[in-house]
């Protein structure tokens, strides 16, 4: 009998219709179109405007993509992890609910987060449940409503992050294909540089914590950027030289959507053409625990069977990795 590795074969995406272009931004705060553009990548971004809808709500259109698109019996799914930085509320789980309510009513649901590197993390442990043995479907999402916690007179962070959602369903392969290895980091030195200070149980929220915006992200923009371009590239590098992959190996960089200069770093660092390296920051900014999924939503049509694909993320935490895979299915 051969042995188990853990193989994505569904795929799901969904952004709000709401469309928050560079010009809006101008309006808001002291910025511009070509200064967003050449620092970041990102020409828009959507935003989940209606009242009373959450996280929740886009992981469930996100998930109910993937099962329609992939003709999934909710009902089959065993497991339901849900990757996110922005949960519906604190102590009810947001995966449970969003597990009830696309009718996956015989799985176990949690949350995962590791800020922007959730959905990787998420990767790892989806395959492990199915390479256990244990679990025969195992259902990811990645889904963040950034727009709840970003404060839009902060030019610094309003400028990067927008809403979305994806998801990905991993299920046994017999031929190698899948999940084939590894590379996850983490350092607490990054607690201070990407951060939320109220809210938690060392500041919990209070009049004054919301007076003083104490319940927006805060990011030191320049050591953030400095840690995530030698992140993501010393990962990926990593992984393609304990796989022995080559430039030529690599089919397709799929690379967290923080900002297209650290995406360059990290092609250039594994010296990929421009053509290998998946892109959409351009139009939903950085979806946070969404951004990988979205891409493997977007380019799922790209994908061949047996190609070499290769994740990688950086995260507040810090939180970084990288994760080689083989694709399992044509379109």
């Amino acid at each position: 009998m051969n042995s188990i590795t853990a193989a994505i074969t569904a795929v799901g995406g969904y952004v709000p219709d709401f469309v928050l272009s560079n010009e809006v931004l101008e309006t808001l705060v002291e910025t511009n179109d070509e200064w967003i553009t050449s620092r970041t990548g990102i020409k828009e971004r959507r935003l989940l405007k209606e009242s009373g809808k959450g996280t929740s709500f886009l992981a469930i259109k996100a998930a109910q993509d993937l099962l329609e698109r992939g003709n999934i019996d909710p009902k089959e799914i065993d497991l339901v992890i849900m990757a996110t930085a922005t949960p519906d509320m604190p102590v009810a789980t947001t995966g449970v609910y969003v597990a009830t309510q696309i009718g996956a009513v015989n799985a176990f649901a949690y949350d995962l987060s590791a800020a922007c590197s959730s959905f990787l993390y998420g990767m790892s442990a989806a395959a492990a449940y199915i390479q256990s043995g244990r679990y025969k479907k195992v259902l990811l999402i990645g889904a963040d409503k950034m727009s709840s916690i970003i404060d839009y007179t902060d030019r610094a962070t309003c400028i990067i992050f927008g809403d979305g959602a994806g998801a990905a369903l991993f299920e046994p392969n017999y031929e190698g294909l899948g999940l084939q290895d590894e590379y996850l980091r983490s350092d607490g030195i990054g607690r201070e540089y990407l951060k939320i200070d109220a809210g938690g149980s060392i500041l919990p929220a209070s009049k004054e914590t919301v007076e003083n915006s104490q319940h927006f992200v805060f990011q030191d923009g320049k050591t953030v950027y400095k840690y995530a371009v030698s992140g993501m590239a010393d990962v990926s590098e990593k992984i393609m030289q304990r796989n022995n992959l080559t430039k030529e190996d690599v089919n397709w960089l799929i690379a967290h959507q923080a900002n297209k200069r650290i995406i360059d770093a990290t092609a250039s660092r594994m010296d990929l053409e421009e053509e290998k390296v998946l892109v959409n920051i351009h139009k939903y900014g950085n979806t946070t625990s969404a951004t990988l999924p979205l891409l493997l939503s977007d380019f799922e049509n790209k994908f061949k069977k047996g190609d070499n694909l290769i994740f990688a993320a950086f995260g507040g935490g810090f939180t970084w990795g990288a994760i080689y895979l083989k694709w399992a299915y044509n379109k």
